[in-house]
């Protein structure tokens, strides 16, 4: 799930998943921080679900994915588009 904050010069995105689903550590990959794993792990909140907030440029389009434990990757089913590889978000 994407929650998004509207700010002066920027877009505040929260990248938003289940504690547990999929088990284990999770970051969100993206053209934003070069696609390196662990730069925006996702950490647990006081609602039982697990998040991480990027702050992107407004009116940009960014591709990301999600890295879970063993090399598993996955896309963001409430992302506002997929380019076949990738989920996509517009700020």
């Amino acid at each position: 799930m994407l929650e998004r904050k509207q700010c002066k010069d920027r877009t505040e995105v929260t990248f938003v998943l289940p504690a547990n689903t999929p088990p284990g550590p999770v970051s969100v990959v993206g053209d934003f921080n070069d696609w390196q794993p662990g730069a925006h792990t996702l950490a647990p909140r006081r609602d039982g679900m697990r998040a991480v907030t990027v702050a992107l440029h407004e009116k940009s389009v960014h591709s990301f994915r999600y890295l879970a434990a063993g090399d598993y990757w996955f896309n963001d089913e409430s992302a506002d588009d997929h380019d076949g590889t990738n989920s996509r978000l517009r700020t």
